[in-house]
């Protein structure tokens, strides 16, 4: 069993923040539109769940191939982004199959992460601010 490392656990946690923010202002959106439903909700837990798990599952990999040859930790990272995308595509096709979850609700959060990355830079750690 991996030790989890605290860089790994920090950039989820900042990942999962972050990324509830935005939903939160997506149910607002919602709200404000008159379309909100039990269905924006559940859709909305299904994806950010699986988005939030799939940005953790790369850091323990990455964490992982760190310690590899270059030829495995290239073997590694290919078979855990294989294996991440398929698994955030049965998330995909349970929540725009089965009716008790909003289709742009699933979909919309599947980017929190991805933007939550890019704010990245702009949001210092304290801790980092206090080192220099």
């Amino acid at each position: 069993m991996i030790k989890v490392s605290s860089t790994v656990k920090n950039e989820t946690l900042y990942i999962a923040y972050f990324s509830l923010i935005l939903s939160v202002l997506m149910q607002a959106v919602f709200i404000l539109l008159h379309k909100w439903a039990c269905t924006v909700l559940l859709g909305n837990l299904l994806s950010l769940g699986a988005a939030i798990l799939n940005f953790f599952v790369m850091g323990i990999t990455v964490q992982k191939a760190v310690t590899l040859e270059v030829n495995d930790a290239k073997k590694l990272m290919r078979s855990s982004q294989n294996l991440r995308k398929a698994g955030l595509f049965v998330a995909v096709a349970i929540g725009v199959v089965a009716p008790c979850f909003n289709t742009v609700a699933v979909i919309v959060p599947l980017f929190f992460p991805r933007i939550a990355v890019s704010f990245r830079p702009l949001i210092k750690d304290k801790k980092e601010v206090t080192d220099k």
